[in-house]
């Protein structure tokens, strides 16, 4: 690495601290667009879509954490090939590499974290639900449920980890060339 790339790489390094306080603060702005879009979606919405939105919300947990994962687990050496024939996607990976624990910071505890709070809470609305439809007033709805809940993030990162790991160049380069159509139309 020339001392230039060094120095611009340094540049680009945040202190501990502010680090923290924007990932404060994004996971505060993500927190509330996300309850709030699920609020709004559960307000009129019956069992079926309750459970629907519930889904999602465990599966968009399980697609970060496995990008989490695959950034710390990948080798940047494709992507220096990719990159030099110019393949889309290529550069975006590098970023996110270069930026790994930001990047898995962002995926496992920021998007992962509210995305389990927020299916916590959508799991609290079906049992409500249940319980108002089928007259039922036992605590044994609102354990299973959570314990459903509960089973399927957990079971469902379990299995994406492994996967992150075998499959981390795969992964990084998929979200590489997600990334690219962002930063294609944005110029």
């Amino acid at each position: 690495m020339g001392k230039q790339h060094q120095a611009k790489h340094k540049k680009e390094e945040l202190s501990p601290y502010s680090w923290a306080l924007r990932v404060f603060l994004i996971a505060i702005a993500l927190s509330a667009a996300l309850s709030l879009l699920s609020e709004t979606t559960l307000a009129g919405a019956d069992i079926a879509m309750a459970l629907l939105i519930l889904g999602l919300f465990i599966l968009l947990g399980i697609v970060f954490d496995i990008l989490g994962v695959a950034v710390t687990a990948a080798d940047e050496r494709p992507f220096h090939s990719a990159a030099a024939h110019r393949e889309k996607g290529a550069r975006e990976a590098l970023w996110l590499l270069r930026r790994a624990s930001y990047v898995s910071s962002f995926c496992n505890d920021v998007v992962g974290d509210i995305c389990g709070i927020v299916s916590g809470t959508t799991g609290a609305v079906i049992v409500v639900r249940l319980q108002s439809a089928f007259n039922v007033q036992n605590v044994l709805l609102s354990v299973a449920v959570t314990a459903l809940v509960s089973g399927l993030t957990i079971g469902g990162k379990a299995l994406g980890k492994n996967f992150a790991i075998r499959q981390s160049t795969e992964v990084v380069f998929l979200a590489g060339r997600f990334l690219h159509i962002f930063h294609r139309s944005s110029k």
